[in-house]
């Protein structure tokens, strides 16, 4: 089947290429003009990824993500940022967002963020884990497969990128892990902006740890980070 995706841009002009080109691709593009025709159509109908404007009439896009994102914590969701708006970029990521694509961007660009996320969120498609089974990271349980914190019968569902920082660090406690390795492994580039972005991703998992005050991910000024518990 055809991946469904939802994309929300009120440019005509750019809405109608991307949504032609992604068609060309083989995907299921369901395009709204505004934030609020998003929303209510995402309540209706199931998606299996979100492509957003930042500057939407009605409803912002980001207000649009985290309605999504209260709804669903497991869709993907991809933003459109304009290059210069490194705060829209932020703003995004720490409403939910999993990642963003700068504007302007190719349709290469575009299919591979899509399909990066699309490959990990299909059923039965294989996926990494960290060992044969859940892993005990403090008091917590980390289920990778389930992107799933529990603790004391609590469970939190993280997004695939806040799962995807979490399973890179929990393979190696106590080891201190370079920005740039950490970058390069799960963004595939090591730029101002994913630095940023990256920085973002570890704070959302510090508040999410912090029913067990044994864990603690520590900056390495100048080198990366080290979770230990």
């Amino acid at each position: 089947m055809k991946a469904r995706i939802l994309y929300v841009e009120d440019d005509p002009n750019l809405g109608f290429a991307t949504k032609d080109n992604l068609e060309a691709h083989e995907y299921d593009i369901v395009h709204c003009t505004d934030g609020q025709e998003g929303w209510d159509v995402f309540r209706k109908e199931h998606f299996d990824l979100c492509v957003l404007d930042v500057m939407l009439p009605e409803l912002d896009g980001f207000t649009l993500a985290q309605r999504i994102r209260e709804a669903d914590r497991h869709i993907p969701i991809l933003f459109l940022t304009a290059r210069t708006m490194l705060d829209d970029k932020l703003h995004g990521l720490r409403l939910g967002a999993d990642d963003y694509v700068t504007k302007p961007f190719s349709i290469q660009e575009l299919v591979l963020r899509i399909e990066v996320f699309l490959r990990r969120s299909k059923p039965g498609a294989p996926l990494p884990v960290v060992g044969d089974k859940p892993q005990r990271v403090g008091r917590y349980l980390f289920d990778f497969q389930k992107l799933t914190l529990s603790l004391n019968g609590s469970v939190h569902t993280l997004t695939f990128r806040e799962a995807e920082v979490m399973k890179y660090l929990a393979e190696r406690p106590g080891e201190v892990i370079k920005r740039e390795e950490l970058l390069k492994a799960i963004w595939g580039d090591d730029d101002y902006f994913m630095g940023r972005s990256l920085d973002v991703f570890i704070s959302r998992l510090r508040k999410y740890l912090s029913g067990d005050s044994a864990i603690r991910i520590d900056n390495i000024h100048g080198v990366g980070f080290r979770i230990s518990w």
